[in-house]
């Protein structure tokens, strides 16, 4: 059985104890990144519900975390760059800031913000609608989670 509008799956009402795991991964995320879901998801992997819920925690955690790794290995590639490109050894000249810093820094500060406070919403938002018990999915990675997990 699908749900019409989502296209998620609609099956016997969860537990009230799948309720409460799938509700802590969505709500773990927030002070333990990808840790917290990833403990549930392997703990109650036999349950599709909190499977579903705890994997769809995951996957957002996980592409934070390459968007986060990636963004610091360009910022610091981008202050490298610069400093190696600057004139050494003129005492008549000011000293110049490395322009990647003024430039990089700010935008790479923006994204981890926005993505901090995207997982702070994320987290609340799904908590709460898993512990109601409902099969919602995030945006996009919510078809992906229920390919991987089979619900």
């Amino acid at each position: 059985m699908n749900d019409q509008t989502s296209g998620l799956p609609v099956s016997a009402e969860p537990t009230q104890d799948e309720k409460a795991y799938a509700g802590l991964a969505h709500a773990l995320m927030i002070p333990t990144w990808w840790i917290g879901p990833l403990i549930i998801f392997l703990i109650k992997r036999e349950s599709r519900f909190v499977k579903f819920h705890a994997l769809q925690a995951l996957l957002w955690q996980i592409i934070f975390t390459c968007v986060y790794v990636v963004g610091m290995i360009v910022f610091f590639a981008g202050m490298f760059a610069t400093v190696l490109s600057m004139p050494h050894g003129k005492p008549d000249q000011p000293p110049q800031f490395p322009v990647a810093f003024f430039i990089g820094f700010p935008i790479f500060w923006l994204t981890v913000m926005s993505g901090t406070v995207i997982s702070f919403i994320l987290g609340i938002m799904y908590c709460l609608k898993a512990m109601r018990g409902e099969w919602a999915g995030y945006p996009l990675i919510g078809r992906w989670a229920k390919r991987i997990s089979g619900a």
